[in-house]
């Protein structure tokens, strides 16, 4: 973890690392709001999703891991960088990188914007990427 990083990360990132669900959840506002912008529909309000969501990435990666690789503050806005892994129940690779910017009220997040995907194994290029994004009118 970046040296300096802000109370509410290290907190996060420890209750996280520690499979401490209380203490994860009570890193959030009761009246918490998640938005995912990649994906609208995944949008929720409430701690309590946040803790039905990490009960199952606990019970099926049961060694996963988080860390924040870089994050900068501008009030009570935090735009933090992340990586996650483990291993799934099914031995296969859990892996994610992205962003979240926390929307923090003292040392609890009260919103987040949440760009958090899945590492893209696949061997594609750029081009190949880019020529299957326009030609099926999928993401890449």
């Amino acid at each position: 973890m970046p040296t300096n990083v802000h109370p509410f990360l290290r907190r996060l990132v420890t209750a996280t690392n520690a499979h401490d669900l209380d203490a994860l959840v009570d890193c959030f506002t009761p009246e918490y709001r998640n938005e995912a912008p990649a994906h609208p529909s995944r949008a929720f309000r409430g701690r309590e999703q946040v803790r039905s969501n990490w009960r199952q990435i606990f019970a099926f990666v049961p060694d996963v891991h988080a860390e924040v690789v870089n994050h900068a503050v501008d009030g009570d806005q935090i735009w933090s960088e992340w990586e996650m892994t483990g291993t799934r129940l099914d031995h296969t690779r859990h892996h994610l990188r992205g962003v979240i910017v926390f929307g923090v009220d003292g040392e609890r997040a009260a919103q987040a914007r949440f760009y958090l995907e899945p590492v893209d194994e696949a061997t594609s290029s750029v081009h190949e990427a880019v020529a299957d994004q326009i030609h099926s009118g999928t993401s890449a």
